[in-house]
Formats: C-alpha cells, sequence, structure tokens
C-alpha cells in the first residue's frame, strides 16, 4: 500500500550487489509510477527509466529540453512505487561540473539507485541516432568526477555512458571507458555497439559493470539476454519498449474509436478493471481502514479479458 517499503539506501546496495558481470539483470524501462509497479510484479530485477521517455511524455523530443527538476521529480515518482532499484538517465548532468554535482544529490533526495552521465554535447539526441558530437575526453572525465565526488550515499551508482562508438570507432570506446572509471566511474554504458564482439571488447577492458541496450529500432540487434550474458555484460535495459508498446496500443483505439464510433473491437486487449485494481492493490487500502475505504472490490477472474471492464 502506498509507497515501497524499501529504503533508497537498501535499493543501492541492492543494485551495487546484483550488477555481476556476466548476470545480464534485466532493466525494462517504467513509463510512469504504475508500469514500475507492473515491472516488480513480474519478476525482473530493476527498472529504467529514460531520458527520452521523460521527453516524450511531455511531448518533446529527446534533445536535451527537459531539466533536472523535471526528471528528479517524475524519476522519483517512479522510483518510489518499486521494491526495486531504479537507475535514471541523466542526460549529460543538466549542465558542467557544479550542476552535474547538484544533479547527484537531487537523483540522491529522490529516491533513486543510480543514474548514468553521458559524453554529448548539449543539445543532445538519442544515442541512436546519426550525426551526434561528443565532448572531448578532459570534459567528461570532469563530470564524472564532479558526480562521484558530489554523492552522499556511497552506494548511489555512477555510470558513465559514452557514445563515442558513432563517432570515433569502437578503440575510441575502450579507451574513453577505462577513462572514465578511473575518474569514478562505477559502471560502463557503451552506446549503440554493432554486436555482440562489441560487447564483449568493452567488457574484457574495464573491470566495473557494463550496461546493454535494447533498444528497438537501434544500432544493435535485440540480442537475447543469454547473448549479452556470455559477452560479459551485467545489465540491460529496454528503455522505450513498454512506452512504444502503450503508445501503439493506444492509437490502434483511437482509430477503433474514430473508424466504429465504439472501442468494443479492442476492449478485449485491454487490461480489465479488476486486473488494474490488483495492481493498485485497492483491497490493501479496503483494509487499512474499512471505517473510510468501504468500497467493495470486485472478486473476479482478473486474468479474464472479460472480467468486470
Amino acid at each position: 500500500m502506498l509507497y515501497s517499503t524499501v529504503t533508497p539506501e537498501q535499493k543501492r546496495r541492492a543494485l551495487r550487489e546484483m550488477l555481476v558481470p556476466g548476470t545480464a539483470r534485466q532493466f525494462p524501462g517504467a513509463f510512469n509510477p504504475l508500469s514500475a509497479k507492473l515491472i516488480g510484479e513480474k519478476g525482473f530485477d530493476g527498472v529504467y527509466v529514460s531520458g527520452a521517455v521523460l521527453a516524450n511524455d511531455l511531448g518533446l523530443p529527446d534533445i536535451g529540453l527537459t531539466t533536472l527538476t523535471e526528471v528528479a521529480t517524475r524519476a522519483g515518482q517512479i522510483a518510489r512505487m518499486s521494491d526495486l532499484p531504479t537507475l535514471v538517465d541523466a542526460d549529460t548532468g543538466f549542465g558542467e561540473p557544479m550542476n552535474v554535482a547538484r544533479s547527484i544529490q537531487e537523483l540522491e533526495h529522490a529516491g533513486l539507485a543510480g543514474c548514468h552521465i553521458e559524453d554529448q554535447f548539449n543539445p543532445k539526441r538519442c544515442g541512436h541516432l546519426d550525426g551526434k558530437n561528443v565532448v572531448d575526453l578532459a570534459t567528461m572525465v570532469k563530470r564524472i568526477a564532479a558526480a562521484a565526488d558530489a554523492r552522499r550515499d556511497p552506494n548511489f551508482l555512477i555510470m558513465a555512458r559514452t557514445d563515442v562508438r558513432g563517432v570515433e570507432g569502437l578503440d575510441a570506446v575502450i579507451s574513453r571507458a577505462k577513462a572514465l572509471v578511473d575518474a569514478g566511474a562505477d559502471a560502463i554504458f557503451p552506446e549503440a555497439m554493432k554486436d555482440l564482439s562489441e560487447f564483449e571488447a568493452v567488457c574484457k577492458a574495464v573491470d566495473v559493470p557494463v550496461l546493454a541496450n535494447m533498444t528497438e529500432f537501434g544500432k544493435s540487434d535485440l540480442f537475447t539476454r543469454a547473448q549479452l550474458a556470455d559477452t560479459g555484460v551485467a545489465m540491460v535495459i529496454y528503455p522505450v519498449t513498454l512506452l512504444r508498446s502503450a503508445m501503439g496500443e493506444a492509437e490502434r483505439v483511437l482509430d477503433a474509436i474514430k473508424a466504429d464510433g465504439t472501442q468494443e473491437a479492442r476492449v478485449d486487449s485491454m487490461l480489465t478493471r479488476a486486473r488494474l485494481y490488483e495492481l493498485v492493490d485497492y483491497e490493501a487500502y479496503n483494509r487499512f481502514d474499512t471505517g473510510i475505504f468501504n468500497f467493495q472490490v470486485p472478486d473476479l477472474d482478473i486474468h479474464s479479458n472479460n472480467a468486470n471492464l
């Protein structure tokens, strides 16, 4: 009922303990707090909050238009609904070293377990688009060093993302990853790898966990968890998968209403009312104080598409 009973400090320790090379822990991307609850219920390892999803949810492109306040607020709302650790995309850190330092403390305060900071120029762009520009290594080292120095909880995970693969190639990724680990990065996110051999090369080059981004329509094939584990990857994210799925179905429902004058043809694909009630745990609120929360929770087969629509 209400929020997670697991503290942010406990979640941060759990994240540190689970990120073992070769385990390929799966972190689907949540697009709202309720989807974070669903991710936890389905038995995943953690929750990811994508900067692209946060921007898109506001109707904006992923080009660095969101602010630290917007990201920290929404990511915090998502994190507090799940017992799982939540990793958030902090873009370029929302500025240079002092801004990065403040970003880390705001994200700690919001209850996140960690974040990643990238080496693109601001305004940035989606990591799987062409034409990206990256800052020089010295600038990125300052970002990561500032982030590591600013955190108050030593278990808050500082992950360095590098987009240099699309600009200078794999050797530059490995060289930059090593320097960023030396600067204080606890994990590495090599964006837009071409194939499994490139993930393996990065994993072998550094002594910290490596993340694989399995976003649809990107530069990488959609490798399985087992394939990525074999390369040494410690964490896999599916950043926009749930948002794309939800918005795809929303579009189909709207098309049906427009064409047919009713949503009837799409009802079977919807989450039932009973299932939604279970997901938000209506029954727990009812038990909390029946003198106040005295509604009746439907006692139906919550997994039936026809149950209590």
